[in-house]
């Protein structure tokens, strides 16, 4: 007879700013991901839309609103565009690690750099060493970081110009939360490379998709990620793989600049991501 398995509780956090849409409001349904059978939960609930932070699983749950989509590359049909591949050549020098889920210094330092730049004001912003700490070590599944680093002339550990917090789930990768080095001119396209980078091991390890969070529709910050073909998206009858045509229009539409910037608001700054817990506390 196999051992029971305790059906988890599920909550819902209070309502905040939406940090993507202005004007708006938004709420999360959220469960603690603890015991022997934590991995195996995060799996199931990655599969319907799911993200994790540190040792708690959740997903929008706004009234109103359903603007927040799951997305994932399918990795072993991946193709990537000429852009994509002047970014893959232009960083193929970097050495790239796979680490166990241990915070650094260093990392820290960078993450400081990006969110400076790139999200000034947002919740993450506040994090100090022992916050950015918890969000890499508090972890009850397979997850790791992987460094990409700047090959160094005299055979020593390259500088760190980017970094990724990553889960290995039975169906792919989930990028928790990526960062890198905003200012390097030489460098550009960092972000889109790391994405890229996780799209080849996926396929090399034989796990079928890449999970890269929510897009938000006319959220500027969020189109970045129609950009990797073939792109599934989450609905309610499941997952669709979105036409080429489709994604087509919604790439245009984002070299027209038809998005909105929303100001960031406490609590998250990409991907909906916080960087603090206090929102799951329960009481």
């Amino acid at each position: 007879m196999s051992a029971p398995v305790r059906f988890p509780r599920f909550f819902v956090t209070s309502p905040a700013p939406c940090p993507y849409l202005p004007g708006r409001t938004e709420r999360k349904v959220f469960t603690e991901l603890k015991g022997p059978h934590a991995e195996q939960l995060n799996d199931a609930l990655g599969r319907i839309g799911f993200r994790r932070s540190q040792t708690v699983a959740y997903r929008p749950s706004c009234e109103g609103c359903k603007a927040c989509v799951s997305v994932r590359v399918s990795a072993e049909d991946f193709k990537p565009s000429s852009s994509q591949k002047r970014a893959l050549k232009r960083n193929a020098d970097l050495e790239v690690t796979e680490c166990r889920s241990w915070a650094t210094e260093e990392q820290f330092a960078l993450l400081q750099r990006y969110l400076e730049h790139r999200h000034p004001g947002g919740g993450m912003a506040a994090m100090d060493e022992v916050d950015y700490a918890d969000m890499v070590e508090h972890t009850s599944v397979s997850s790791f970081v992987i460094e990409y680093r700047e090959p160094s002339e005299d055979g020593s550990i390259g500088r760190l110009v980017a970094a990724c917090l990553t889960d290995r789930q039975a169906d792919g990768l989930s990028m928790i939360y990526s960062f890198y080095d905003p200012e390097l001119e030489h460098r550009s396209g960092l972000g889109n490379y790391v994405i890229l980078e996780h799209i080849r091991r996926a396929a090399q390890a034989g796990l079928p998709y890449v999970y890269l969070g929510y897009w938000v529709e006319g959220s500027e910050r969020m189109q970045y990620k129609v950009r990797f073909r073939p792109l599934e998206a989450l609905g309610p009858d499941g997952w669709r793989r979105m036409s080429e045509d489709e994604q087509r229009s919604l790439i245009d539409g984002v070299a027209k600049g038809n998005c909105a910037r929303a100001p960031a608001t406490d609590g998250g700054s990409k991907d909906n991501t916080p960087g603090l817990q206090q929102e799951y506390k329960l009481t």
